[in-house]
């Protein structure tokens, strides 16, 4: 079957694109590479040994976006492309709200256009503001921290209401929580431009001394050490779970949880991080970072229920794919 994939060169785009590919569909990428090298495509070719069709386009383009589709027999698409960076959002919202939502309207309408009739949505564990843990799919959004919350809770909202005016259009809102790791080879994993927003990618630039230190934004939340604890799941399993979804995506929306259903602080990361690699990462207690909640971790058990999903890979063995990814990193132009 034909995938399209936009934002298939990004860090969860490219392991979604090999575990396609490893299933046995032909993978369609559109991305803008904004945040994002083609060199992560040519390194998901030499993974699978399997070729891709690459798109260097906008997603927000709806000629662009109707060119591909008037020249590919979709069979569906998994909608990663969009802006990311909480703080960046809150400085820059007019951006976020139309390259996320324009983006989604655009690639909905395509869908409805041409008969297209599978949709999966990158969402986000943001979308449930600061609720009681671990997150259920049932519970009611809150208000999020950021204008990039609130993209993802109104796309969802968006693709719910297209969903309801055509029964025939399917959608899976795949709400994850903290991606990290890399592909066991080591030739694509989170390479962000610039500063990492993310954890991992700070930590294993420290290790590799990239940068001096990893700042721990607050050491004083109600936790087992007091600083934030997430739900950290590896970017294959969270990979695997959009094939999943993919294939099993029966009539109307469903929303699933990607996570594993336990939490780590910030400090046990690091901690399993030194114990993984036997490599020391300095760090520094600093001020809590505004907008940051305590504590979020995810009940998956429904997805485990209904697409026979469950994130396998463990903590050790994020740290170590991250690292190892990181140390073969070359910084392309």
């Amino acid at each position: 079957m034909n995938i399209l994939v936009t934002g298939g060169a990004g860090f969860i785009g490219s392991h979604t694109c090999v575990a396609l590919l490893e299933a046995g569909h032909e993978v369609i990428v559109a991305d803008n590479l904004s945040n994002s090298k083609v060199e992560s495509l040519d390194n998901v070719k030499l993974i699978t040994n399997k070729d891709l069709i690459f798109y260097q386009i906008d997603v927000t383009d709806e000629k662009a976006i109707d060119n591909i589709f008037s020249n590919h027999d979709i069979y569906g698409v998994i909608h990663f492309a969009g802006l990311k960076a909480v703080g960046e959002s809150v400085e820059k919202p007019l951006k976020y709200y139309y390259n996320n939502l324009v983006s989604t309207m655009v690639l909905a309408k395509a869908c409805l256009q041409y008969g297209v009739n599978r949709f999966v949505f990158s969402s986000s564990a943001t979308v449930y503001g600061d609720n009681q843990v671990p997150f259920v799919e049932t519970m009611d959004l809150l208000p999020t921290t950021s204008p990039y919350g609130e993209t993802k809770t109104m796309s969802e909202r968006i693709l719910m209401d297209i969903t309801n005016a055509n029964p025939t259009f399917s959608v899976s809102i795949l709400r994850y929580f903290n991606p990290v790791g890399a592909h066991e080879s080591g030739l694509i994993g989170e390479a962000p431009t610039g500063v990492p927003n993310n954890l991992m990618p700070f930590v294993t630039q420290v290790a590799k001394g990239k940068r001096e230190k990893l700042h721990v934004f607050g050491n004083d939340y109600p936790t087992v050490d007091g600083t934030g604890v997430r739900d950290y799941i590896h970017v294959v399993d969270l990979a695997e779970g959009h094939v999943a979804a993919l294939e099993k995506l029966t009539e109307g929306v469903h929303i699933y949880n990607l996570g594993t259903g336990r939490g780590t602080s910030v400090l046990e990361l690091v901690k399993a991080f030194e114990e993984a690699n036997d490599i020391q990462v300095p760090y520094e207690i600093v001020a809590r970072r505004s907008g940051d909640i305590a504590s979020f971790y995810a009940d998956a058990l429904k997805a485990e229920r209904e697409l026979g999903w469950k994130a396998k890979r463990d903590l050790i063995t994020m740290c170590r794919d991250a690292w190892r990814f990181e140390k073969n990193y070359i910084e392309y132009s």
